[in-house]
């Protein structure tokens, strides 16, 4: 999908709204579609993009493109919802790609890749340089195809029990981390395991694991898991700017008017905006609150990180010389991260580094 599509789609939707009411019935049929979401309707934000998107489709086709949002396990449980849309159960559905490794490691490249893109530079790879192309030609196998509809910044680290002050401290520890950085961790002794979101929380509780990783402030305040773990580490290297998507069953797609479509790509697009900017806007408070509550902020000591970025690369050369789609895909995003840091060194991390130490001399 050529990013000229996308500024294609965008024009659509702008002279669909313009459209009398009538003229829209008389060309448009009415459809009803289902979305199961990856989250439950508590975290308003990454289960809203969903509804953003939904709310987007409805006003722009004059309420006759209806879908139906779903929230995780109310038609299949959060980690099957691509197979939902696989086998057509459902229309589409909003999760992150990552969730589904264990089908083939290259679905990690379509939310993020430990030591990867932020935000801005997957939105980046994705429009403008091949990412797109390259993650449908490899979603087609399964029946769908994606398209980006959220993002949350780069996240945190997680909840710990204990301090983390070695690699030595990470040999052993049962933590709740999905996508590929599990088996990054499991390199350096972590013990990974995938839970659903609504589940973390009791499991953290009963001490079933010792750390868990979710999204960031805003998110996780909700979940409350600085009750029971309190040091809150940071960054969160396996997700520096982690993607949502729509996944869409292929033949449902090709069902669709060719107006429908762009319609759906350009509610896509502001679900995509959305998302990242409500994290953005909610996440300061959300960390002075936590913080005020007893929250323990720490910063991953430099051999940790350290052994963290090695064990990464040693996995993508082992991964890459069993899966040749997992080594094109991996070439081109590595390829396009090393070309952004070249520029962002410059001006971006200028900037703001400037400004993180004027803001705390003022």
């Amino acid at each position: 999908m050529k990013r000229r599509h996308f500024l294609k789609a965008a024009a659509a939707s702008v002279v669909t709204g313009a459209v009398a009411a009538p003229a829209i019935a008389q060309s448009s049929p009415e459809i009803r579609w289902r979305l199961t979401s990856s989250f439950p309707k508590s975290l308003d934000t990454i289960y809203g993009a969903a509804e953003v998107f939904s709310k987007a489709v409805a006003e722009a086709t004059d309420n006759r493109f209806n879908i139906q949002v779903f929230a995780a396990g109310e038609i299949v449980p959060g980690l099957q919802a691509a197979d939902a849309v696989s086998s057509g159960t459902v229309e589409m559905c909003h999760t992150a790609s990552f969730y589904y490794v264990g089908k083939d490691p290259t679905f990690a490249f379509g939310t993020a890749i430990p030591f990867g893109f932020n935000q801005r530079m997957i939105d980046a790879w994705m429009f403008n340089g091949g990412g797109m192309e390259l993650m449908n030609d490899f979603y087609k196998k399964y029946n769908f195809l994606a398209l980006p509809a959220g993002n949350t910044g780069a996240q945190m680290a997680g909840w710990f029990r204990k301090e983390i002050k070695s690699v030595e401290d990470m040999k052993g520890l049962k933590m709740r981390i999905g996508g590929f950085a599990g088996r990054v961790l499991a390199k350096v002794g972590v013990v990974a395991q995938q839970i659903a979101g609504g589940d973390i929380y009791p499991a953290l509780e009963k001490g079933t694991i010792d750390a868990a990783e979710w999204v960031g402030p805003y998110d996780d305040e909700k979940l409350g898991f600085h009750k029971v773990a309190p040091f809150y580490y940071y960054p969160g290297w396996w997700e520096g700017g982690p993607m949502l998507h729509n996944f869409i069953n292929i033949a449902k797609w090709n069902q669709l008017p060719k107006n429908y479509q762009s319609i759906i790509q350009s509610a896509s697009h502001v679900a995509n905006t959305i998302m990242m900017t409500r994290y953005d806007a909610g996440n300061p408070a959300a960390l002075r609150r936590l913080v005020s509550a007893g929250a323990q902020l720490r910063s991953f000591p430099q051999p940790v990180m350290d052994a963290c970025y090695n064990a990464a690369n040693e996995l993508y050369a082992e991964t890459a010389a069993k899966n040749p789609e997992f080594k094109k895909v991996l070439e081109s995003a590595i390829a396009f991260r090393n070309e952004q840091y070249l520029w962002w060194q410059v001006a971006e991390y200028g900037y703001d580094s400037y400004m993180i130490r004027a803001r705390a001399r003022s």
